[in-house]
């Protein structure tokens, strides 16, 4: 493995449902790359959890690997932020909140099963202390919001062609394929969101600061949801009740479904355009299991 180009890290640093002899819960550090390259797993006991103890890890991590020092570290629990961002802050590594670390997800699933279950302190209903709360959907700030929008699908080959754009740097988003274990096959339909501005290049470039997750349906508000962040949530758009709306909508997200959770947002400077200032491929990331 080709360790010098790991420069991006996914980290957890939470409390596990398993207890040592004195009654107490273990936390454990897990750090991974998106290809999973990198794997450093620790168990530590709850008395010594500060943000000294994991910047010590950290640095032991990149000495013991040999590994350039990360230039980001991305985390999905927003309620250990203080501590992953002074511990990171302290060795001049930027972090981000993020549901895009499908990487760790899926090992920790694979922890469950094949490490936590078989340890002798392992409490199957054992209440997680950190749970992953999802926030009340709020206003999406009005520089994030285009003047009009449309569902469409894409074939996987035509949206590959426009994921080459952002990857020369010619537009602007995020466009990783890493969460998925096999890509679609080239005339498989992908569901997006298209959406039109006239100031389509800031639009872009506001939205590329947003660490942008998923797109959802809310029938009950007739509206858009966006997902950001660890566990932001924007109403991102709106449409006009009806049955027909519904429909399309329902449409959508079975489309989604259909794709295994893969879709896109694109910003367009109109809905007719054949080009975009930005593209995202987002997804309905699994949830962890602790």
């Amino acid at each position: 493995a080709d360790l010098a180009s790991i420069v991006e890290w996914q980290l957890d640093f939470c409390s596990r449902p398993i207890f040592d002899d004195r009654g107490k819960r273990m936390w454990e550090l897990i750090i991974c790359d998106a290809k999973r390259q990198l794997e450093f797993a620790r168990f530590y006991p709850s008395n010594v959890i500060n943000s000294t103890t994991l910047k010590n890890a950290i640095a032991e991590v990149i000495e013991t690997f040999d590994l350039p020092r990360p230039t980001r570290v991305r985390y999905f629990r927003s309620q250990v932020k203080t501590i992953i961002s002074k511990a990171c802050g302290e060795l001049g590594i930027q972090v981000t909140s993020s549901q895009r670390c499908t990487a760790l997800v899926r090992w920790l699933q694979e922890r469950y099963d094949q490490v936590y279950r078989q340890h002798p302190g392992f409490q199957e209903n054992a209440p997680s202390i950190l749970s992953m709360g999802v926030s009340v959907p709020k206003e999406v700030p009005p520089n994030y919001r285009g003047e009009k929008w449309a569902f469409v699908q894409l074939s996987f080959q035509a949206l590959q062609e426009e994921i080459k754009l952002v990857e020369k740097g010619s537009n602007f988003g995020e466009v990783s394929l890493d969460m998925l274990t096999e890509l679609p096959s080239p005339d498989t339909l992908i569901p997006g969101v298209a959406v039109a501005s006239s100031r389509d290049l800031a639009l872009a470039a506001w939205t590329n600061s947003l660490e942008l997750a998923s797109l959802s349906v809310d029938k009950k508000n007739s509206a858009l949801v966006l997902s950001s962040g660890a566990s932001r949530q924007w109403f991102y758009s709106y449409y006009k009740k009806s049955k027909q709306a519904d429909e399309e909508a329902d449409l959508w997200e079975s489309a989604k479904k259909a794709a295994g959770g893969l879709h896109f947002l694109a910003i367009q400077p109109s809905l007719e355009s054949n080009s975009c200032s930005g593209l995202w491929i987002l997804y309905d990331f699994p949830a962890p299991p602790v």
